[in-house]
């Protein structure tokens, strides 16, 4: 059986996970967008830093974003002109963190199905008079399905999966940022490895399952397109 801080840090990292994705999803899908389709001498430099989440340490990502929301840093300022205090140590903060180390995990995948998708449908689709988000919504979105699939399950386990990042942002605060990843590290500080071992358990069982269910969509859809 779970302990009640148990099921705590599993709603906790769940509810963040939510968070997260619903986020990425709004605001990696015009960077995914603008990449697909820009000539622009940016696109390297923008690639790049969406990029780098893969190459960084997560403790390295994780100390610069506290630097950065700290009162004298830049998105510290940013939150405390508008009213909002500090981000360090709260929910938001790991919910802003969170945002940066899951970015190309979620704009990667929408950027391939849509280069993928080409320019020819939108193409017959402004022919016939569909306008811009028309075109989006009824074209791009449909075509690019998998990808925003495929982008929803990686942004989202990879947020559950997150440990130096939020532990270096949001700390371990009971019922604020303790996360499940941090409650299997505690377990482990104290030698309690039968509290560790369930709840790594049902961890590597929601990975596999998460897995499967990105492997088997990707199938599926491959089989579509075959049709």
């Amino acid at each position: 059986m779970l302990s009640a801080a148990d099921l705590d840090t599993i709603g906790l990292t769940l509810r963040l996970a939510f968070t997260v994705t619903l986020l990425l999803l709004i605001i990696g899908t015009p960077i995914a967008w603008w990449l697909a389709r820009s000539n622009s001498w940016w696109k390297g430099p923008v690639s790049a830093i969406v990029a780098l989440p893969l190459v960084l340490p997560p403790t390295v990502i994780g100390f610069y974003l506290l630097i950065a929301m700290s009162p004298d840093g830049v998105i510290g300022q940013i939150t405390s002109f508008m009213g909002l205090g500090t981000l360090p140590f709260t929910f938001w903060g790991l919910v802003t963190g969170s945002i940066f180390y899951s970015l190309p995990f979620v704009v990667q995948p929408i950027q391939n199905s849509i280069e993928a998708m080409g320019n020819r449908p939108l193409e017959v689709a402004a022919t016939l008079r569909a306008g811009p988000w028309d075109r989006f919504f009824t074209v791009v979105v449909p075509m690019a399905k998998s990808g925003f699939l495929t982008a929803s399950i990686l942004g989202f386990a990879h947020t559950v999966g997150e440990f130096g990042m939020v532990l270096m942002i949001g700390g371990n605060i009971p019922g604020e940022t303790r996360l499940v990843s941090v409650q299997i590290y505690d377990y482990v500080e104290t030698i309690d490895y039968e509290s560790a071992h369930k709840l790594s358990a049902i961890m590597l069982l929601f990975s596999f399952t998460v897995l499967l269910v990105l492997y088997g969509s990707q199938r599926k859809q491959r089989q579509l397109l075959n049709l």
